[in-house]
């Protein structure tokens, strides 16, 4: 286990290497720049600016030292358009923010999600699987641009339940719309994963086995079908948690969360390459810290997975 985790992380520095010079291109070939306006800057000021920020240089010469500053330092930069701060500073304000919600919005797609899942195959054909696989297909016909303003509509504005907008230190008032919002059509097809895996294990012969040996059934769905059941799941959760984490730019801008998606959105629109270069890097090394961690919780959970590691 050790050797292929210790394989998987040499693995990840060229591919982040070469995530970051093409990245670091391709931003630069787009047209216009973070110190293009409508009315000019005067050329001897636009060579003061660009002298400032290091990007009169040859482009190999700005990659080689945003490079080194990163390896060195992990230091992404001074940002191009919010004055007097860095990356850095942008990133520490804005991803905790984005992270605490994201996380209550995995831990609400898994909390209701499996069981909605198991209790699905348990009842298959049968009303209670009509029923959460009904629920679990008009929940994701949502995406979180259509639900976000039903859920300020109804428990906001008709309700008084609930804030809609702000953060306030992080309070759970604050989280719960943008959690669901963010969580819910992944829910759905988490449910419906579930549902699929647990249907395929409990026809599994190990499982007939147990039920022949006369164990309670409780203790078949329990000991010996929900760890299985639980492996493509896993394997989905990984990257969904990325994808939350990236998908949130609207939950940002509709909640007023202050997390990182409207940084990506105003880095967009200045042109700002430092902060949207931040960004994607550290998409990329979440991407890469959690499919590592979710090959070692199947390695984990799966036995057989476990011997091909070591």
């Amino acid at each position: 286990m050790l050797n292929y985790t210790l394989r998987r992380l040499l693995m990840v520095l060229p591919t982040l290497l070469i995530l970051v010079i093409f990245a670091f291109y391709l931003m630069r070939l787009a047209p216009g720049g973070p110190f293009t306006s409508e009315r000019p800057l005067p050329p001897a000021v636009m060579a003061n600016v660009l002298e400032r920020y290091g990007m009169d240089e040859p482009l190999h010469v700005q990659l080689w030292t945003y490079v080194r500053n990163i390896v060195c330092c992990f230091d992404f930069g001074p940002s191009f358009s919010q004055k007097d701060r860095t990356v850095n500073d942008v990133i520490a304000q804005g991803f905790p923010v984005t992270l605490t919600y994201g996380f209550w919005s995995a831990v609400f797609v898994l909390v209701l999600g499996i069981p909605l899942g198991i209790i699905a195959a348990l009842r298959h054909n049968g009303f209670w699987d009509y029923t959460m696989t009904g629920l679990a297909i008009f929940s994701q016909i949502f995406p979180n641009f259509v639900l976000a303003p039903l859920l300020v509509l109804l428990f906001t504005l008709s309700w008084g339940l609930l804030p809609g907008g702000g953060w306030n230190g992080g309070q759970w008032q604050y989280i719960i719309m943008p959690a669901v919002a963010l969580g819910t059509s992944y829910m759905a097809s988490v449910a419906r994963l579930t549902r699929g895996s647990m249907l395929e294990v409990l026809n599994s012969p190990f499982i007939r086995t147990a039920r022949a040996k006369g164990l309670p059934e409780h203790r078949i769905i329990l000991r010996h079908a929900l760890k299985p059941a639980l492996l493509p799941t896993l394997t989905y959760m990984g990257p969904v948690f990325v994808y939350m984490i990236t998908g949130s730019v609207f939950v940002d801008v509709f909640f007023s969360t202050g997390g990182i998606g409207q940084d990506f959105i105003n880095g967009a629109y200045s042109r700002d390459y430092a902060v949207l270069l931040g960004l994607a890097i550290l998409y990329a090394v979440l991407t890469f810290a959690l499919t590592l961690m979710v090959d070692l919780l199947y390695a984990w959970i799966d036995p057989k997975v476990r011997a091909g590691l070591s």
